[in-house]
Formats: structure tokens, sequence, C-alpha cells
């Protein structure tokens, strides 16, 4: 019986689709990657083409994606990363201070998203199974007949094209999940927040020798938190800083022009208007859109052997605890898990018919929508709160004391450090590590344990605060039976001296 090599299409060229396109290429799969927009590698797209912001921040569950599916283009796009070990609080009275990430030092990762998205497009080129479409834009999609219409941007033409299996990593207003949702039962729920954010730049200043340098730490994300509304700037490898202000609509509203916004923008951030200049932050107002925050929920994200949604297809997210990108590049790397546990052959015979079910590959994709829809809901949710810990509760005595004493707990009870290098092994083989000791803080289970499950974070961090505030009733009630007892022996001995003196 001959056989033919199955084919897939990846809709969406970001770093999610292109190392999906490498996971099922290393897998032998013959892969066709469709994009709408132009090609970023090439000089005209760079003048052109403007994608939602500079840079992001690259965590460990990122890294770790990449590093299962494509080693070495980790160990490239590494190179161009600035490391951040912590966050630099700005107060309205101009004073600054460090609260470090992790207490073994580890970093997150500046990184320009072009570049990291430069570098999985290289990887996605140099593979001779993976064909890159730019300039084409998914229409319509039949996933019985396992066809998929084409439009060609530049010439209005269509095209139809055959497919053995759909990765819809399209972005938040997917087609794929539209099409997906006239064959699936499919819950979605799509909601704006009440805030908007916009991009401003800080430029580097110069030495004395005219260079460029950069005005603030580049060690730390910045935030200027100011209770309902933050600022924060990320550095870049030109030594200047990529800068969000994100606000409330109601609160950016009535700022009608560039003179009331500068007056605004004085009023709360006086040290970060110094370092971005009055005229750089007027014009960056007027040219940058004010843009919305969107969060998707759906499940499930497969249909049959036929499709899956990934990255922000699937589940967008906002982006205060800076795990968009990580987590969309962590869907890769579980769906290569259990496709690999599922022994899905890349293969198949000539003579399947267009209805024939694959079990195994239907096995693997209902198995994910199954084991990951409970992560992403997790992450989706600690985004949302992590949101208020960065405008607010970064300055309050009551979180500077619950972190002192969770990282001394976690001293305590997990001295060894547990580096990205010796997980890597374990991730390529499994989702996530079925066991987890210790006391972890829930930003260290986030950002720097990739083997831990977003829900198992969020559900030890649910416990591990039940027991700090545990621990905080019964301090409260030790000191007050110790104030009782002094009162109350502060009574007698003030009793005795009075009958005394009679």
């Amino acid at each position: 019986m001959s056989s033919r090599v199955r084919k897939a299409v990846v809709v969406g060229g970001g770093p999610v689709g292109c190392l999906a396109a490498i996971s099922l290429a290393r897998r032998g799969w013959e892969v066709e990657l469709y994009e709408g927009r132009p090609d970023l590698r090439a000089p005209y797209s760079k003048r052109t083409t403007q994608l939602r912001s500079i840079n992001l921040a690259i965590s460990h569950r990122g890294l770790a994606a990449i590093q299962v599916v494509d080693p070495l283009a980790a160990q490239r796009f590494l190179q161009t990363v600035i490391p951040m070990k912590g966050r630099m609080i700005h107060h309205p009275n101009g004073t600054q201070d460090s609260q470090l990430y992790d207490r073994d030092g580890q970093c997150i990762n500046s990184i320009d998203r072009a570049l990291l998205n430069e570098s999985l497009l290289d990887e996605a080129s140099s593979s001779p199974n993976i064909r890159l479409y730019f300039q084409c834009k998914a229409q319509l999609v039949d996933f019985d007949k396992k066809t998929m219409t084409i439009l060609d941007l530049p010439s209005g033409g269509q095209r139809s094209v055959e497919f053995d299996f759909c990765v819809g990593a399209d972005g938040s207003y997917s087609v794929i999940r539209r099409q997906m949702m006239k064959v699936v039962r499919m819950d979605f729920q799509q909601e704006y927040l009440r805030d908007e954010y916009i991009e401003l730049r800080m430029p580097a200043g110069r030495d004395s020798k005219g260079a460029p340098v950069f005005v603030l730490d580049p060690g730390h994300l910045h935030i200027w938190p100011r209770h309902s509304f933050m600022f924060i700037a990320l550095p870049n490898k030109d030594k200047s800083f990529t800068c969000t202000l994100f606000a409330p609509t109601a609160e950016l509203d009535p700022l009608v022009d560039g003179e009331a916004f500068l007056s605004w923008f004085k009023k709360y951030f006086p040290d970060a208007l110094e370092l971005i200049g009055q005229d750089n932050l007027v014009k960056d107002w007027a040219q940058n859109p004010r843009s919305p925050l969107i969060c998707t929920k759906s499940n499930p994200y497969h249909y049959l052997d036929r499709a899956i949604l990934l990255g922000d297809a699937a589940h967008s997210m906002v982006p205060f605890y800076g795990q968009g990108l990580n987590c969309g590049l962590e869907d890769v790397r579980v769906l290569d898990n259990l496709l690999g546990h599922a022994q899905v052959e890349a293969t198949t015979s000539e003579s399947v018919t267009p209805g024939h079910v694959d079990t195994k590959l239907a096995g693997a994709l209902s198995r994910y929508s199954e084991t990951r829809h409970e992560d992403l809901v997790a992450i989706g949710d600690l985004a949302m709160a992590n949101y208020v810990e960065m405008r607010h509760s970064v300055t309050t005595p009551a979180y500077i004391f619950r972190k002192t004493v969770d990282a001394l707990l976690y001293s305590f009870t997990s001295p060894r450090i547990i580096s990205l290098p010796s997980l890597v092994p374990l991730l390529s083989r499994v989702p996530f590590a079925a066991e987890v000791s210790g006391w972890l803080p829930l930003y260290t289970m986030v950002t720097f344990r990739p083997d831990v499950g977003y829900a198992t974070a969020k559900r030890r961090a649910e416990r591990q605060s039940r027991i700090l505030s545990a621990l905080g009733w019964a301090g409260t009630g030790v000191l007050g039976a110790a104030g009782v007892c002094v009162m109350r022996m502060a009574w007698l001995g003030f009793s005795r001296h009075i009958r005394a003196q009679r």
C-alpha cells in the first residue's frame, strides 16, 4: 500500500505560528505557512509594516518551548535579549526602589519583537519541509473536505489549498477560529477592558563622547504605579526604552490634545517626562493610536483530527504578567509532546478517503483541549490580577511584607535552584512535572518554572496565601494575648501601688 507525507497548513506567521510550523516539520510533515502581512525580513516591509510593539518580555516558559522544538534558534536569538532582574518602582516623589524577581538572580528578557519573529522565520524558511507564503490571507475553510480558500492580497486573486491538518495561529481576531465555530460547539468569550494603552518612546541619552547610553538602569523593568493606571518602560538594544501607558478610557478621554496630555503626564510622571522630552511625548501622543485591551477565551481548541487553535487565536490575555507570548509558545511545546505520546505519524495511505479520521491525531488534539483549558483560564485570571499588583499593590507595606515572608519560606523549603537547562530534557518528554515540592512564590512558578502548569501554580499560590493569612492571624492573636497579659500585669501592679498608698 503506497503512502504519502501529510500536509499541515499553519495560518499566522508570528512567533507561535512559526514555532508550530517548525515543530510539525521536525516530525516529518510537509508544512505551508500563510501570513497576511509582508515578509518582515524584507527591507520594504521594515519601512511599511508596524508591529504592535517594539519589544516583549520572554521568560523561561517561552525559552523552554523554543529550546525543546529548535535549540539552535534559541541560542541565536538569546544573543539579542536584555536580561531584566527585577522591577524598578518609581514613586511619585521621584524615589526608586528595586524589587528583584527571583532570589537566585534569574531574569526575564526584553527582546525585540521583530528580531524574535525574524529569527523564527529564518529557521522556518531553512527547513526543506516548510514553504512560506506572505500577503496571503485565509478566508474560508471547509474542514470536512480539508480545503482552504486563500486570498492573494497583491493580486486580489483566490485559490484553494488542500490540507490534512490546519493550525490556527492567526491572533485574537482569528479567521480559523470563526470558521471552526461553524462545525464545533465552541464556547467563546470576548471582553474589552475599561483600560487602553498607548506606546511611547524614551530615547537614548548621550555620554561625553556622544555615544548612546541608557538613561535608566537596563537591568530592570521600570514601573510608575499610580493606583488606577501605570506607566512602564522596557530597554532596547539601541539604548532606548519602549514605554507603555495603561489607563482607563475615562482617564484618557478628556485629554483632547497634546497640550492637555502633556499637562496630565507632567502631573503624574514628571521624572519620566524629563527623560522622554516634551516634544517627543507630544509627537508620540499624536502619532501612536490608543489601543484597546482585549481578553478572549474559547473551548474546545480542536476539531476532530482537522484543526487546532494556538496562541492568541485560542486565548488572548492582558499583558500584565508578560505571559501572552510565553503561553503561546508553550502551547506549541505541549502539543508537540502530545503528538509524540500518541505516536502520530507524518504519513498516511494514498487510499485514505477525505472523511477518514485519524484516531491517533484526533485523540492527541482532544487531549490537548481537555488538559490545556484549565491552564489557559488560570493564566488569564492571573494576568488580570497582576494588573492590580503592578499599578498599586507593589507600593503598599502589606505587599512588601508578604513578599518578604514568601521569599523566606521559599529559601527554607527550596534551597536548590532549578535552572532552565536542567528542565529542558524533562519538558521535551512531558508537558509538566508530575510533582513539585517546597514553597514556591507565585511569580517564580509562573515565570521561572515551566515544569509547573499555570493552573497548578494558581492552586498552590492560593493554598500558600491561606497559610500566610493564617500565620498572620495567629501572629495577631499571639500579640493580642501578650498585650492582654501585659495590661493585666500592669493593672495588678498599679492596684497594688494604690493599696500601698492607702
